[in-house]
């Protein structure tokens, strides 16, 4: 069954209540800032790697600025006055330099990489907590596949953005300062020149990132939406199959598709923009260098042809950072924009803490009241009304009634996936908020209509129930359930694993399942949400059976459509638009010949 007082690496039931679950929520303009201070707060936890990186960074830095310096004089000291052996063994020395340099190089974006991988990991894990700690009302509004997105695209765009970004700023910020420093120590004039094309760099820069900005935001929520559209489809597409959609479900595809593929253009395309005006802005640098360079030379102002060789070197490294930092903003847009959307998941109201004092049971005997209960999922729309009842430990509660009359909701109340809003439900004379939340759902047994399976063997599926369960428990819990009838056929038995959640058995298999894990947990109180729905007659019979020992001695709460499930119940509520119509037993409401009865062509075992 799936026990939702533990925490597992799976889907969770999720509510059927009305609710927005094919789209996910308007993106809204996020502060970059906010979000640039969150990541650090992951960052700096591996300062010992940031600063490693930094120290690898200047040292490659420092020889990279040698090297133009050296190579104006080999040209004037040994290449223009004839001297070979000099030349040659400077242009060793040289090439010394940049070996080194390059290894320091390596060795930042080695240190670089751990880093960024370490602190998404550290991400990674707090956002799959927080989706272990928010409340089932997070997610039945929520789309699964935009979840997903989050998890995987956005916090990847984050790794590649800390991967290549923050040590290039550190790398850009050196380089620029100290080729800025040896350019002055050359020859002044000729480095005034090079600086007169920053402002340009500068303002073309940030008028492209203001006109993109907008535009990565919007890809990465068109990004979401896509895949949440295709999370939903490949889940159903059997129904899409029954219903012949497949024409219609390209079509809804392909608009999707096509939002994804305009906000990506644009985006791209004003980014784009970045690399070719700044290579022109670049050249146009190094041609006033060039030019001016060559004026001073012929005029006699003290510049030498191995100054203006130094000065076109050092010219290059002093825009290629610049460029690669203008580049690289692409990428960290895109990675604040999906930080963003990842942070909106971890800023998410979690599931209501325990009270103070909160009570611990090692068992509840399972008297279970409802008084004056009212609750909605939305305002507009209430839900129940005033709600009213007392079972008694032990006893067999049928809730029967239209679809969409609150049946599920009741259940969902009294294991705390929701909270009312008016009255109060009691446990054993307590009311259910002061009791511990993990404590109150690890003594209830659930067994949902829309069963799912994890992938691994069908003997942990079993086991899920109890994790500490031996072989022969599992087999046993089978057996009552009978489940083991069509196990112990399959080619590996109860080691047989399930893929796609059990999409590799029946319906009716999937749900035998399920009721053995619920009987393997042995709960103190029972859940049954039309768990025999998907069974076949002879078979629910058999389950029948089994659920009648399971439920001596315990309060069990039961939703079916089917007469036989629910006949024997001590007390049937019958549920219609949020109030209890009628109350009693089988046969004292079919005495009545009211809406109870009127139900029972329905209700009937087909």
């Amino acid at each position: 069954m799936n026990k939702p007082g533990a925490r597992p690496a799976g889907p969770r039931p999720v509510g059927r209540h009305p609710g927005p679950r094919f789209n996910g929520p308007a993106e809204k303009a996020k502060n970059q800032k906010a979000t640039l201070d969150r990541i650090w707060t992951y960052l700096k936890n591996q300062r010992f790697g940031l600063i490693s990186s930094v120290v690898f960074v200047i040292l490659s830095s420092t020889l990279s600025l040698l090297g133009p310096l050296m190579i104006g004089i080999i040209i004037d000291e040994h290449i223009l006055t004839g001297d070979v052996e000099g030349a040659i063994r400077m242009t060793l020395v040289l090439a010394g330099i940049y070996i080194v340099a390059a290894a320091f190089a390596w060795l930042q974006t080695f240190v670089m990489i751990r880093v960024a991988q370490n602190t998404i990991n550290q991400l990674r894990q707090h956002l799959f907590e927080q989706f272990q700690s928010l409340p089932i009302s997070f997610f039945d509004k929520r789309q699964q596949g935009d979840l997903m997105s989050r998890m995987t695209n956005d916090i990847e765009n984050l790794n590649a953005a800390l991967s290549q970004s923050v040590i290039q700023i550190v790398s850009t910020v050196l380089t620029v300062v100290g080729t800025g420093i040896a350019m002055f120590a050359l020859n002044g004039v000729l480095a005034v020149v090079t600086l007169l094309v920053i402002p340009i760099i500068i303002w073309s820069t940030k008028q492209i990132i203001k006109r993109s900005s907008k535009n990565f935001v919007a890809r990465q929520r068109d990004l979401g939406n896509l895949n949440g559209f295709i999370e939903e489809t490949v889940s159903n597409a059997n129904i899409t199959t029954l219903f012949g959609k497949e024409q219609k479900t390209i079509e809804q595809f392909k608009e999707a598709n096509e939002k994804l593929r305009a906000s990506a253009l644009k985006a791209d395309i004003a980014s784009g923009f970045l690399g070719p005006i700044n290579n022109f802005i670049n050249n146009l640098g190094i041609g006033l260098v060039i030019g001016v360079g060559a004026f001073m030379a012929i005029g006699g102002y003290g510049v030498t042809v191995g100054v203006i060789a130094s000065f076109v070197t050092y010219t290059r490294q002093f825009f290629r950072p610049i460029n690669q930092l203008s580049n690289l903003l692409n990428t960290f847009q895109s990675a604040v924009a999906g930080a963003e959307r990842v942070f909106e998941i971890l800023d998410e109201q979690r599931e209501a803490a325990d009270v103070p004092n909160a009570i611990s049971k090692d068992h509840y005997d399972g008297e279970v009241e409802f008084q004056n209960v009212r609750f909605y999922y939305q305002k507009s729309k209430p839900v129940l009304h005033d709600l009213t009842f007392h079972a008694k430990a032990g006893e067999t509660i049928a809730l029967v009634g239209p679809t969409g009359s609150g049946k599920t909701s009741i259940i969902q109340l009294i294991n705390r996936f929701y909270d009312v809003q008016h009255g109060e439900i009691k446990i054993d004379g307590q009311n259910i908020a002061k009791y511990k939340i993990e404590n109150l759902r690890g003594h209830i047994g659930v067994v949902l209509q829309d069963t799912y399976l994890f992938s691994g063997t069908i003997r942990e599926n079993i086991r899920y129930g109890k994790l500490q369960a031996t072989d022969e428990e599992v087999e046993h819990a089978a057996k009552i359930a009978y489940a083991h009838n069509f196990i112990k056929y399959l080619p590996q038995g109860y080691d047989t694993i399930l893929v796609s959640g059990g999409m590799n058995l029946s319906q009716g298999q999937r749900q035998l399942i399920a009721i053995a894990r619920a009987i393997l947990e042995d709960p103190d109180i029972l859940i049954l949400d039309e768990a025999t729905s998907s069974v076949d007659t002879m078979t629910e019979v058999q389950i029948q059976k089994g659920l009648h020992n399971l439920m001596k001695g315990r309060t069990s709460f039961v939703i079916a459509h089917r007469l036989k499930t629910i006949e024997n119940a001590d007390q049937i509520l019958v549920i219609k638009d949020g109030c209890i119509l009628e109350q009693g037993n089988h046969d004292s409401l079919m005495a009545r010949n009211g809406f109870y009865s009127s139900l029972q062509h329905e209700l009937q075992v087909q």
